[in-house]
């Protein structure tokens, strides 16, 4: 899965990556198309503990919703590792976690633990060396070169687009293999981007509701972008309709009238492979298993 997505990443078209909230939701993103997945610090604080992405949800419960997701599917699936989860020594062992699982890659960032969602207000960022540190930590821990580092500045809140790019240039230096510079604000400010880096894979993050316009991913692939990622879109279409059903449930007594936006019983016992269940069960079943028993 490595290598695909490397070779995806580097091949020039966009790779477009859904943020799974949990291993349900990511099989469904599979299932309908989706080239990767992405295991993201909003989501996973939001699904396992109805939380917001602030610092609050640790290494062991993001890395152990990732693999969960990669277990469920069968498409790369790229994770969000926050600051690295401390020092130096934690960045190792937060690389050699990830790449153990069989995650595609990984992206640190440069925030100020506690760290929080990067289209949100008030954040603070390490001086540049601390991440140039993490990003040389992070290199020189992985096992294999298609364990791709990607970088992630939150400077342009806090000091600007250039001072983003300065900071991204010398993340690339020290080892990262992605850039990612979070929320710009425009158009032109993605443009800016990929000036900087025409030959760095980038990132674009596409927040509803947050500080960068949603752009359709034709368009960014047009101005540079390698990969786009939708982090917030399953997570705030899933926690929308189980509202919608708990009110019509609230009001009417039933779900009666809701089925028409559910998936069927039947349909959905197919999707998660309860069949494929049912023929190991019957595969070594003690009565099948008989024949291969003698004395």
């Amino acid at each position: 899965m490595r290598h695909q997505f490397k070779t995806e990443v580097m091949s020039g078209r966009i790779v477009r990556m859904m943020v799974a909230p949990d291993a349900l939701a990511a099989k469904i993103a599979e299932d309908s198309g989706a080239q990767a997945i992405f295991s993201a610090g909003y989501a996973t604080s939001a699904s396992t503990l109805a939380m917001p992405d602030r610092g609050i949800s640790d290494f062991g419960n993001a890395l152990n919703r990732c693999r969960e997701i990669i277990n469920a599917t069968n498409i790369p699936v790229f994770a969000d590792a926050d600051t690295g989860y401390g020092d130096l020594d934690n960045v190792r062992r937060t690389v050699e976690s990830y790449e153990a699982i069989g995650a595609a890659g990984i992206f640190i960032e440069d925030q100020v633990w506690p760290k929080r969602c990067g289209h949100m207000d008030g954040k603070k960022v390490e001086p540049t060396e601390v991440l140039e540190a993490k990003i040389t930590a992070a290199k020189a821990a992985r096992k294999h070169d298609d364990f791709l580092i990607m970088s992630r500045t939150d400077a342009r809140a806090v000091y600007g687009l250039d001072n983003a790019i300065e900071r991204s240039r010398r993340y690339k230096a020290a080892g990262a293999d992605l850039i990612f510079i979070e929320a710009p604000r425009s158009i032109d400010e993605l443009k800016q981007i990929h000036e900087a880096f025409p030959d760095t894979p980038l990132m674009a993050n596409m927040i509803e509701g947050g500080k960068t316009p949603l752009t359709k991913s034709e368009d960014l692939e047009k101005l540079g972008f390698n990969i786009v990622v939708h982090p917030t879109a399953m997570t705030y279409t899933q926690a929308y309709a189980e509202e919608q059903l708990i009110q019509t449930l609230q009001c009417e007594g039933t779900t009666k009238h809701f089925e028409d936006r559910m998936i069927t019983f039947s349909k959905f016992n197919a999707f998660v492979g309860l069949d494929k269940v049912n023929a190991r069960d019957a595969q070594y079943s003690p009565e099948n298993m008989a024949q291969y028993m003698t004395d």
